[in-house]
C-alpha cells in the first residue's frame, strides 16, 4: 500500500500529463495507487546489496556516474513510488555456469534473505502471494527472488530444489546464452527449444510451485515450455514486439498464448524493448570502437509513455487481467521520466486518463501478478497430492 510521498507523487504525475489535470483526477490516481498492492516482478537491486556501503534503507541518486554510482530502487524512493513487493533477481551472465554458478547465487539469495533478517520492522522476504498481501496489510515491503537464468541450476533438479527451499520463486530458462538445456533469444538455436532434462526442468518448477519465466527464451523455447507447463507461465520483464522488434519481446501471437494459459507479460522498461528507433540505432552500434560510435547520430530519447503504449497494445491483444510490470530497474536503461522506482505513480494516473478502470489499473499494478502466483501455488499442491 502505498505511503504519503508516494501520493504526493501522484498528484505530480496528474499534473505531468496536463497542466491543468483536475484534482480529482489526482486524487482519484493516488486513491488507487494507495489501495493497489503494486508489484514489480523484476528488479536488479541484488547486485548493489553486494556492494560494500551501499545501504538498501537510505536514499539514492538515480544518476549514473562514469564509475556506474547511481540506482533506481531503494527503500525510501519504493515507499515514495509506492512499490509494495518486488523480485529481486538473482543474475549473473550465462557465461558463468557449473559450481562457480552456484556459489555466486547462493552469495546473492543470502544477500537479499539478509534486507529482512537486519530490517524486520519495514522489510519481509516473501514466498507466497498470500505473503506478499499480508506485508501490505502490514505496511511492510515484501521482497522476493527471481532467478535470472537456468545455467545457475548447474544441470541439476537438485539445485533447483535447493534455490526454492530458499525462497526463490521464479526462474527465468534461460539468460543471453543458451544452457545445456534451452535456446535462448540472444543466441544461436542449439537444441531446438527445449531440450529433455529441459522439460523436466518445467515440470520440476510446477511441482515445486516456481513461476516459468519465458523472458529471454527463444521462440521454440517458448512455444515448447507452453506445451509441457500445467500451469501458467510468466514473462517477468518483456515488451511487446509488435511495437519494438527487439527479439527479448514478444510476438502478439506469443502474448496471446501466453494469456490463453493464464500467464501473464510483465512489462520492460528498457528503452530498446520499448521503441523500434532506439533498438535500431542502438544496433548499428554494436561491435563498434568509441570513436566510431561517435561519428553517429545521437541514439534517440525514448519517453516513458512508451511503457503505456506497450500496456495498451497487451490490454488491446489478452485483456487487462493478463499484463503487469517488470520493470528492469538497476538492469536497464530507463526512459525519460521513468528516472527510478519514484516515478511509478505516474503509470497509474496515464492509465487513468485513458479510461482504464480502476480494477484494471488495480489488476495490472499488481493484482494479475498475485493471480499468477496463486494459480501455480495451487498446482503444486495439486501436483505434491496436498
Amino acid at each position: 500500500m502505498t505511503s504519503a510521498s508516494a501520493t504526493a507523487g501522484l498528484v505530480f504525475a496528474a499534473v505531468s500529463l496536463g497542466a491543468q489535470a483536475p484534482a480529482t483526477s489526482a486524487a482519484r490516481a493516488a486513491r488507487v495507487h494507495d489501495q493497489a498492492i503494486v508489484v514489480d516482478t523484476h528488479i536488479d537491486t541484488t547486485q548493489m546489496l553486494g556492494r560494500e556501503g551501499w545501504d538498501f534503507m537510505a536514499r539514492h541518486d538515480s544518476a549514473r556516474g562514469p564509475g556506474g554510482e547511481g540506482s533506481h530502487v531503494d527503500l525510501p524512493r519504493m515507499k515514495a513510488g509506492g512499490l509494495d513487493a518486488a523480485f529481486f533477481s538473482i543474475y549473473m551472465a550465462g557465461t558463468v555456469t557449473g559450481p562457480e554458478a552456484v556459489k555466486r547465487s547462493l552469495v546473492m539469495i543470502d544477500n537479499v534473505r539478509r534486507l529482512s533478517e537486519q530490517h524486520p520492522n519495514d522489510i519481509v522476504l516473501a514466498t507466497t502471494a498470500a505473503d506478499i498481501r499480508a506485508a501490505a496489510k502490514a505496511g511492510k515491503i515484501a521482497t522476493l527472488m527471481g532467478m535470472e537464468g537456468g545455467h545457475m541450476i548447474d544441470d541439476s533438479l537438485n539445485v533447483l530444489r535447493d534455490y526454492q527451499r530458499l525462497g526463490v520463486r521464479y526462474m527465468t530458462l534461460t539468460h543471453s546464452v543458451n544452457t545445456n538445456w534451452a535456446d535462448s533469444s540472444g543466441d544461436k538455436p542449439a537444441h531446438n527449444g527445449l531440450t529433455d532434462f529441459g522439460r523436466d526442468v518445467v515440470r520440476e518448477m510446477n511441482r515445486l510451485g516456481m513461476m516459468v519465466d519465458i523472458s529471454h527464451v527463444a521462440d521454440k523455447t517458448f512455444w515448447d515450455a507452453l506445451e509441457v507447463s500445467t500451469a501458467p507461465l510468466l514473462a517477468s520483464h518483456s515488451s511487446c514486439r509488435a511495437i519494438s522488434g527487439h527479439p527479448r519481446n514478444m510476438t502478439d501471437d506469443m502474448i496471446k498464448a501466453l494469456a490463453a494459459k493464464g500467464g501473464v507479460i510483465q512489462i520492460n522498461y528498457e528503452v530498446t524493448f520499448l521503441d523500434n528507433d532506439r533498438n535500431e540505432a542502438s544496433r548499428k552500434r554494436e561491435g563498434l570502437s568509441r570513436d566510431e560510435q561517435a561519428k553517429l547520430p545521437p541514439l534517440p530519447a525514448v519517453s516513458w509513455e512508451k511503457i503505456i503504449e506497450h500496456i495498451d497494445h497487451a490490454v488491446k491483444l489478452v485483456g487487462a487481467t493478463h499484463v503487469g510490470l517488470g520493470s528492469d530497474f538497476d538492469g536497464a536503461t530507463m526512459p525519460q521520466g521513468m528516472d527510478d522506482v519514484s516515478m511509478l505513480p505516474k503509470i497509474t494516473a496515464a492509465l487513468l486518463a485513458k479510461g482504464y478502470s480502476e480494477q484494471d489499473v488495480t489488476n495490472i499494478l499488481g493484482g494479475n501478478l498475485l493471480r499468477l502466483m496463486e494459480q501455480v501455488e495451487a498446482r503444486a499442491r495439486a501436483l505434491q497430492g496436498r
